[in-house]
C-alpha cells in the first residue's frame, strides 16, 4: 500500500513538473507587434524596446510591425480579426484606445470588447510651450496674455482630434481662456513654426519639445505631470504654476479578444518582467520616457480610470472628424 501511494505521489510531481515546463516554453512561433503609426514615432520606439527585450525572454522572434492608416485604427482593425491561434499584440496609446471610439461613428473595431488590456509600459506627459517671441516665462502671464489679446492666443497641436487637441482644451476650460487649436500634420511641423514665430502656443508630448527647450528655441512654461520631470526638472507642473490640471497619455499592449487568456496572461507576465529590467528602464529614460512596470489588473483599471477623465473632455469639445 506504502509503495503504491509513493508511486502515485512521484507520478503526481511529474505531471506537476511537466506542466510547468510547458508552461515555460517558447510560444509556439513569432510573436508579431504592431504599431499604427510609421517607423521612428514614440509609439514605435516604444515596441522596438519591448520587443528586443522580449525576443531573448520567450525564445521566439518578435517582429515590430509598422501598419499606419487612420491613426492608427487600421492597425486596430487588422488586430481585432486576428484568429485565436495567432502570436499577435497591438501597441496602442490613448488616440486609438480612447477618443477614435468616441468620435468616429464607425470605427471599424470596438476598444473594450474586441481587445484585452496585457500590460500598460509607459507614460508620457504634456507640455505647454511659447515661442520665444511671446513676452512670458510665466504660465499665469501666458493665461494674462491670451486673455488680453483672444485674436492671438492661438495654440498650436500636431493632430486635430489628438490628445495634445483635447489637453489643450482641457486647459482652457480649467483657466477659463477661449483657447483656439490649429492642428497640424505632426509634430516637425508645428515645432517648426512655433521656433519661428509663426504660432505662438503649442501643446506637443514633452519628449518632442525638449530638445527645442533646452537648445532655447522655445520654452516650455508647465508640464502636465503629477510631480516634476526628471527630464526637465527646471520646468514647474501646472499644479505648481497654478492651474489645478494633471493629464498624461500612455502606450500599452493589447490582445484581440480571439487570444486565449492563458497566453494574454503569460505574456503578460513576460512584458512585466520585461519592465522590470534596469536595462530596459535605462533605454526608456534615454529616448526620454517613463517607464511603467504593470499587470494585467493594474492596467485595466488604468484604462477605466482613464477614460473617466478624458471622455467628458472629447464629448463636450463637440469634435468631428
Amino acid at each position: 500500500m506504502l509503495n503504491h501511494l509513493l508511486r502515485r505521489f512521484a507520478g503526481t510531481l511529474i505531471l506537476a513538473a511537466l506542466a510547468s515546463g510547458a508552461t515555460a516554453q517558447p510560444l509556439d512561433g513569432p510573436l508579431r507587434i504592431v504599431v499604427g503609426y510609421a517607423p521612428g514615432g514614440a509609439t514605435d520606439r516604444v515596441a522596438r524596446i519591448v520587443g528586443d527585450k522580449l525576443q531573448g525572454k520567450l525564445g521566439v522572434p518578435v517582429v515590430v510591425d509598422n501598419k499606419p492608416g487612420a491613426g492608427g485604427r487600421l492597425a486596430a482593425q487588422q488586430v481585432k480579426a486576428a484568429g485565436a491561434g495567432q502570436n499577435v499584440l497591438m501597441l496602442a496609446n490613448p488616440a486609438v484606445m480612447i477618443v477614435a471610439p468616441l468620435v468616429f461613428k464607425d470605427n471599424g473595431y470596438d476598444a473594450e470588447r474586441d481587445f484585452v488590456p496585457v500590460s500598460h509600459v509607459n507614460d508620457y506627459e504634456f507640455a505647454l510651450s511659447v515661442s520665444t517671441a511671446v513676452p512670458v516665462r510665466e504660465l499665469s502671464h501666458l493665461l494674462a496674455w491670451m486673455r488680453a489679446n483672444p485674436d492671438k492666443a492661438n495654440v498650436g497641436v500636431p493632430a486635430t482630434g489628438s490628445l495634445p487637441h483635447f489637453f489643450g482644451l482641457m486647459m482652457g476650460e480649467k483657466a477659463s481662456v477661449q483657447t483656439q487649436v490649429v492642428g497640424y500634420r505632426g509634430s516637425s511641423p508645428l515645432l517648426t513654426d512655433l521656433i519661428g514665430g509663426q504660432v505662438p502656443i503649442a501643446v506637443d508630448t514633452l519628449d518632442v519639445v525638449i530638445p527645442q527647450h533646452q537648445a532655447g528655441k522655445v520654452r516650455i512654461l508647465a508640464m502636465s505631470g503629477a510631480k516634476r520631470s526628471p527630464f526637465a526638472p527646471e520646468v514647474p507642473t501646472f499644479k505648481e504654476a497654478g492651474l489645478d490640471l494633471v493629464a498624461t497619455g500612455w502606450n500599452a499592449f493589447f490582445a484581440p479578444a480571439a487570444m486565449p487568456r492563458e497566453k494574454v496572461a503569460r505574456l503578460a507576465q513576460a512584458i512585466r518582467e520585461v519592465m522590470q529590467d534596469a536595462d530596459t528602464q535605462r533605454r526608456f529614460r534615454d529616448a526620454l520616457m517613463a517607464p511603467v512596470v504593470s499587470t494585467q489588473e493594474q492596467t485595466a483599471a488604468m484604462l477605466k480610470a482613464y477614460r473617466a477623465q478624458w471622455a467628458p473632455v472629447v464629448r463636450k469639445s463637440g469634435y468631428q472628424p
